[in-house]
């Protein structure tokens, strides 16, 4: 299995998921982001990091909170935003970067 650093350094945007098993807004943000991968499609990786599990991982990222969406591609930070959002909000922050 590739590290996580290989993945995010891809030319493709990687938009990682940072999520806990007991947080109710990860739960509603789950389907939101299938939503999302159906559209955009093989443009974009869509990797989910449990925060329990991976805890060296989100404190790497400053992740304090979940849900927390962070976009990379070739090993960059682009973009990081807490919290639920529409399909159409995490499509639109996305797009400039595909």
């Amino acid at each position: 299995m590739a590290s996580f650093q290989e993945i995010i350094n891809k030319d493709n945007p990687v938009l990682v998921d940072f999520f806990a098993t007991w947080c109710g807004p990860c739960q509603t943000l789950a389907p939101i982001l299938s939503e999302v991968k159906a559209e955009l499609g093989e443009s974009l990786n869509i990797i989910k990091i449990d925060v329990d599990k991976n805890q060296a991982v989100a404190a790497k990222f400053h992740v304090r909170g979940v849900p927390m969406l962070i976009l990379f591609k070739n090993g960059q930070e682009l973009w990081k935003q807490s919290g639920v959002m529409s399909k159409n909000d995490i499509i639109t922050r996305i797009k400039p970067h595909i």
